[in-house]
């Protein structure tokens, strides 16, 4: 079992590193320029060898995508392709209850089915990965880049893994939203709900990550540690130590699971 871990800062990638850490890891570069990847091999439980990279990739979508596109494809010109990517750090959350209107932002889920409110120092996992600011401004509101007939704005990660993830570290299991410009007001946080009740969090890399896993179908997780409420920026109240303390917590529990997840002999990942 091979996991590419993907972070945007080194503080990140470190909190990842120190949670999983059951060996000091190797530091091997990409072939692309600043491209550092720290290896574990941690000793699953149960199932085959487990190997996991931390890539520090950048701030941002493009970031996040380029660099999880240079481990990918490193890895499988190597015959060593990833069975999953990760995109993991720290996030926005929506800490508020859910609006009552609106529309679910995927249509397999149902309406009524809406995350708790992610406080600060929580853990949150995707159950959808949805690029939020992706599409254009039309007269009648926001027009996402699908309904615009152009590509995807939602990759969903493999739902027996989310349910695992999100048992073992206690975690609220909702929409991560990905955008390029961070919440900065409340009337932004309430346009987000509206458009997807479902969100939970709010970060800049997971889609990012999710794209470019998929354009070699691999599948893609993504973790937030709750650092700051979606909303009115307040740098004062931002508990981004505590959020990097409960990202390392959560890799802990989450390393043995991602020992155990394989194919099964149907050849769907579990």
């Amino acid at each position: 079992m091979r996991v590419l871990i993907v972070t945007a800062v080194s503080a990140e990638r470190d909190a990842v590193v120190w949670g999983i850490g059951a060996t000091a890891p190797e530091v091997a570069e990409l072939p692309v320029p600043g491209g550092t990847i720290h290896r574990l091999s941690p000793v699953p439980p149960t199932g085959p060898p487990l190997t996991v990279d931390v890539l520090a990739a950048g701030v941002g979508p493009a970031a996040a995508a380029a660099g999880a596109a240079a481990a990918l494809t490193a890895a499988a010109v190597a015959r060593t392709p990833y069975d999953l990517a990760v995109s993991a750090g720290i996030g926005g959350g929506f800490t508020t209850e859910r609006p009552t209107t609106g529309q679910p932002a995927a249509a397999a889920r149902p309406a009524t089915a809406q995350p708790a409110a992610a406080r600060l120092g929580s853990i949150v996992v995707a159950d959808a990965i949805v690029a939020a600011d992706l599409g254009a401004e039309t007269p009648d509101g926001f027009a996402a880049v699908t309904d615009l007939g152009f590509g995807t704005v939602e990759h969903l990660p493999p739902a027996p893994l989310v349910a695992a993830v999100a048992e073992a570290t206690d975690a609220v299991r909702g929409t991560v939203l990905t955008v390029s410009t961070v919440t900065g007001s409340a009337e932004r946080a309430a346009e987000l709900l509206r458009r997807h009740p479902h969100a939970a969090a709010e970060a800049m890399e997971g889609f990012g990550v999710a794209e470019a896993a998929a354009a070699q179908s691999v599948p893609a997780l993504e973790v937030r540690a709750i650092s700051n409420a979606v909303g009115p920026r307040d740098r004062a109240a931002w508990r981004i130590g505590e959020a990097l303390e409960a990202l390392t917590s959560a890799f802990a529990t989450i390393a043995p699971l991602l020992g155990t997840w394989t194919l099964d002999p149907e050849g769907t990942r579990q």
